[in-house]
């Protein structure tokens, strides 16, 4: 029997990105390491990112959303504020004009 050597893989991200990610994998039962081991196998089976990278050519306004999804909108950008996931206005206006 073959023994197959393992690697780890050390990653530096947002916490609250990791709590939200842990926790809907915790309720679907998928540990941490398999997702990202389930991640690196679709990368090589695809031979890139196994989901798209595009931007968006316009991004929604006011009046195109419903007042539920405005809402949910208002109310993440709410909580990202008070957790103090974001970046000074300065900066944005910075990366903005490059």
């Amino acid at each position: 029997m073959a023994v197959t050597k393992t690697a780890n893989v050390n990653v530096r991200i947002q916490e609250n990105i990791k709590q939200q990610a842990e926790q809907i994998l915790e309720t679907i039962g998928i540990p941490r390491a398999t997702a990202i081991d389930m991640f690196y196998r679709q990368i090589i089976l695809n031979k890139g990112i196994p989901f798209s990278l595009t931007i968006p050519k316009s991004l929604s306004a006011q009046d195109d959303m419903n007042e539920k999804t405005f809402n949910a909108l208002m109310a993440k950008g709410y909580d990202q504020a008070a957790q103090s996931d974001s970046y000074p206005i300065d900066d944005v206006f910075k990366e903005l004009d490059r």
